[in-house]
């Protein structure tokens, strides 16, 4: 029971992880060499590789806390180990399932022309600070959307706009 428990956890973590990303659509063609090249540069030039990495980590954090329930007494073995579920070779995987939507999106020209800009100081010291504001906007964004679905607005609306469609004589 328990490790079926995990089994959705993971399974849930991973389609999660790609559909904020957006990475659930189909796959182009595969690149050239070179462009596929240029594509892992740009996703490190531009930080994207370590927003994924972010990602990664907030996905872990937020999933072990159904298991620090489930499992109260773990011990800190078992916690060094679940975060290292997921390892850098499953980050690398993801990019690498992203490298044909870039492609698909943008071109080769774009692709390098994105990585000189993104290679300048001025986004050098957008990178060190981008996970910090991503942190710090998306705790923001968790409280907005919390107190907005907690709203007597929200909640009205929603009863209204239930009423007008009849869903409870439809789902009787």
């Amino acid at each position: 029971m328990r490790s079926n428990l995990l089994f959705k956890i993971i399974g849930t973590a991973v389609a999660v992880l790609l559909f904020i990303t957006g990475l659930a659509s189909g796959a182009a063609a595969d690149p050239s060499d070179a462009k596929a090249r240029d594509i892992r540069k740009l996703l490190e030039a531009s930080g994207i590789y370590d927003q994924l990495n972010l990602m990664k980590n907030n996905l872990l954090n937020q999933y072990s806390m159904g298991f620090s329930q489930a499992y109260p007494k773990a011990p800190d073995a078992f916690w060094q180990e679940y975060y290292q579920l997921i390892g850098q070779q499953d980050i690398d995987a993801l990019v690498e399932r992203m490298i044909p939507v870039y492609d698909k999106n943008m071109s080769h020209e774009v692709i390098r022309k994105l990585i000189e800009m993104f290679e300048t100081p001025f986004w050098e010291e957008w990178k060190v600070k981008m996970p910090a504001i991503s942190r710090e906007a998306g705790q923001i964004g968790s409280v907005w959307g919390q107190e907005l679905l907690q709203s007597d607005a929200f909640n009205n609306s929603l009863k209204a706009l239930i009423r007008n469609h009849r869903l409870e004589d439809l789902n009787e």
